[in-house]
């Protein structure tokens, strides 16, 4: 789980992704139309993507992708991710982080 701390770290929004995973592009689409700009890894395109992959699956991560980091905390998949959203409560998170300003 190191290596998921030093890839959050500092980044007020992180994704772990796969380029071919439908869910993870309406994530990425979801955050960056409230103007944040996340940090995307796409696991099946770095060289280290089976070993983070793998780490996402030790910490709870059910699927793997999409992941989602928001102020370095794991939030969760594209089922928590909406419900959030569905609450109006996606955009606060975003705030706190300094992701968006408003």
């Amino acid at each position: 789980m190191d290596i998921i701390t030093s890839m959050v770290a500092e980044k007020p929004v992180v994704i772990f992704s796969k380029s071919t995973c439908c869910l993870s592009h309406s994530m990425k689409s979801l955050i960056r139309s409230f103007g944040a700009n996340p940090t995307v890894y796409e696991l099946d395109e770095i060289t280290n993507g089976q070993q983070i992959e793998g780490a996402l699956i030790q910490m709870g991560c059910q699927p793997s992708v999409p992941a989602v980091f928001i102020g370095q905390q794991f939030i969760g998949g594209s089922k928590r991710i909406m419900s959030l959203h569905v609450r109006n409560q996606l955009v606060p998170l975003l705030i706190n982080a300094r992701a968006i300003w408003i």
